[in-house]
Formats: structure tokens, C-alpha cells, sequence
């Protein structure tokens, strides 16, 4: 109404009203851009810096990942892959045995040694193995017992040894054997172990034609066992499976390490990957159920298992040494 009454002026300071009306509508106007343009570019800001710390978070999480030696989606059935390196004097402070003492070193991995069907068994029997000990799986407690006069020395998540009876329970271990007696054939049946006698003998031969040695020269070693890790958090330093290690050198009769994986990466658990550390970058083996993955067992091979940060990630060790009188039989049922 005040501009109506503008355009018909009554008075001499009509139009030095009209020019301070305009003025301050200019004002107003401008005060409200610069508002809007400020709010603006605070949500830019505060969009930049999201997108930063998600592309921080996401590149951390891969930041020592050059190379997936075997992805989660890949089917290696053909021939192994795999990855030579050299090797380390470690086997030089030992005594050497023609036709197994590694020649050749490095890192493979197959999906064609094992199926998926056999290893659902595996984690079933995984499965019902620790549940005998009502355990929270995904501790790891580092302990020196004995068990038939076998020293085991756990660095791992939740475990059951079939060759020796070694189940965690809580804190402690005790020997399914003895402690269920009679009562042990209610969870395990010969299958089970004819099973996984089965499944050691074809993972013993692969390796030793990838590595081109005489299988009748390996011999399986302790400790070889089903593990079991999740998200639980660590307790104590003894609970931190995940630090680096070379297996020569926590078990000097390793010779040969294999793990076969009975679940899946991405999809039953999210972490737990396996990582060779390597100086000029590492590469990973992410677990796939049936997925065999073997190496030479010195320092050439340094490696962790990244931590599990959802789900459940089972999988069974199989190690392998040259000298004899290191050797264990398979297991069977008492």
C-alpha cells in the first residue's frame, strides 16, 4: 500500500521516503543472501569434511593392502596360485632333510582341494566340538599346558585340537577325552574323523606338489586345530590374535602351514582376512569356505589375521614339519 500511495506523492517528502523504503529493501535483501551464502557455505564445509573422514575411514581400512592374492568372489580350481618368494636362512639353524626341507619357499592358494559341502561338515563339527566348553568364543588365552605330555602354546581365537582333546573352556583347557569320556562319541563319529583324516591327506599332498617335495617326508605336527574368532573384545595382551608372527619361529617344527577356511569372508564375518606382510607391501587371502591356503612356514612368510569386526570366522590349521620325530598320528575316537 506504501508504493500505491508512492505513485501518487502528496506531500514534498514523498519521494525521500520512497528512495529510503527502496534502501532498506535493498539492505534486507542483500543481509539475507549474504545469511543464505553463509549457511551455504557451512554445509559445504561440513559436507568436505564428511566426505574426508569417510575416504580417511575407508582408505584405513585397506591402507596396508597392496595386493588380494585370492578375493572372496575368485574360484582358484584349476592349479593353486601362487606366489613365489625367497627363502629365509631360518632352515638353516635347523637340521635339513632332503626332499621336504623347503628348496622352493612362497604362499599359495586353491579352491579345488576341498568343497564347500565338505567344509560345512568341518564347521559343524567345529561347531559342535566348542560348544561342549559353553566358552565366549573369539578369546584368546595364551597358555602352556599339558595334555599327554604335549605342550601346547595357544596364540589363536577359541580352540579344539582333535589330536591332542585340547578344548578352551573359559579361561582354562581341558581334554575332551578324559573330561566327557564315553560320552565324546555322542558328538563326534567316526565319519567326523575319516572326514578330516581325509581332507589332511589332500591338503599334505598339494602342498607338496606345489613345492615339489616327497609327501612320504612330511609328517603332520602340533599344533594343528580348529579355530573360531569373532568381534569379543580383548581382554588381555594374551587375547590379540591379530599380531604379526612367523610360525618357524613359535613352532620350530613347522615347515609347512596350511589353513582351510570354513567360512566365508564378507558374508558369515567381516575382518579377519589373512596378511602376508611382505617389505615391499602386503597381500591378503580372504576367506572363502573350502579355500586352502598353504605357505612355507619361515620368516619369508611373516603374517597376521586382521581382526573380526562382525560375525564368526572358522577355519582349521594344518601344520606340516620334516623332521620325524616331531610327527603326531591323525586323531581318532577313543
Amino acid at each position: 500500500m506504501a508504493l500505491l500511495r508512492l505513485r501518487n506523492p502528496k506531500g514534498p517528502n514523498a519521494a525521500e521516503i520512497e528512495r529510503k523504503i527502496k534502501r532498506g529493501n535493498a539492505l534486507r535483501q542483500g543481509s539475507s543472501w549474504r545469511g543464505s551464502r553463509g549457511l551455504l557455505a557451512l554445509l559445504l564445509v561440513a559436507l568436505c569434511a564428511c566426505g574426508v573422514a569417510a575416504w580417511l575411514y575407508l582408505a584405513s581400512l585397506d591402507s596396508d593392502i597392496t595386493e588380494t592374492l585370492a578375493g572372496r568372489r575368485e574360484m582358484i580350481s584349476s592349479q593353486p596360485r601362487v606366489y613365489s618368494v625367497q627363502c629365509s636362512e631360518d632352515y638353516e639353524n635347523y637340521k635339513r632333510y632332503p626332499g621336504c626341507t623347503p628348496q622352493k619357499c612362497g604362499r599359495a592358494v586353491t579352491d579345488g582341494v576341498v568343497t564347500s559341502e565338505e567344509a560345512q561338515a568341518l564347521r559343524r563339527l567345529a561347531e559342535r566340538g566348542l560348544a561342549l566348553a559353553g566358552s565366549e568364543g573369539g578369546r584368546a588365552v595364551s597358555y602352556n599346558i599339558s595334555v599327554h605330555n604335549v605342550m601346547l602354546r595357544r596364540k589363536d581365537a577359541s580352540i579344539l585340537d582333535l589330536h591332542s582333546g585340547a578344548l578352551s573352556m573359559g579361561k582354562q583347557f581341558v581334554n575332551i577325552y578324559r573330561y566327557f569320556g564315553e560320552q565324546i562319541t555322542d558328538v563326534f563319529t567316526e565319519e567326523d574323523f575319516k572326514l578330516y583324516r581325509d581332507v589332511r591327506g589332500r591338503i599334505q599332498a598339494i602342498i607338496a606338489e606345489t613345492f615339489g617335495l616327497d609327501p612320504t617326508l612330511m609328517y603332520l605336527t602340533k599344533p594343528t586345530f580348529f579355530s573360531r574368532i569373532n568381534s569379543t573384545t580383548a581382554k588381555t595382551q594374551h587375547d590379540e590374535y591379530w599380531h604379526p608372527h612367523i610360525d618357524k619361529e613359535t613352532y620350530g617344527s613347522f615347515d609347512y602351514t596350511s589353513l582351510l577356511y570354513l567360512s566365508d569372508y564378507g558374508s558369515d564375518f567381516t575382518g579377519g582376512r589373512f596378511v602376508f606382510m611382505d617389505q615391499n607391501g602386503n597381500r591378503t587371502v580372504e576367506p572363502r569356505a573350502g579355500r586352502v591356503s598353504f605357505f612355507s612356514s619361515g620368516s619369508e612368510n611373516l603374517h597376521r589375521v586382521e581382526k573380526v569386526t562382525w560375525g564368526t570366522r572358522y577355519a582349521i590349521t594344518v601344520s606340516f614339519t620334516c623332521n620325524p620325530s616331531h610327527a603326531i598320528s591323525d586323531p581318532s575316537l577313543p
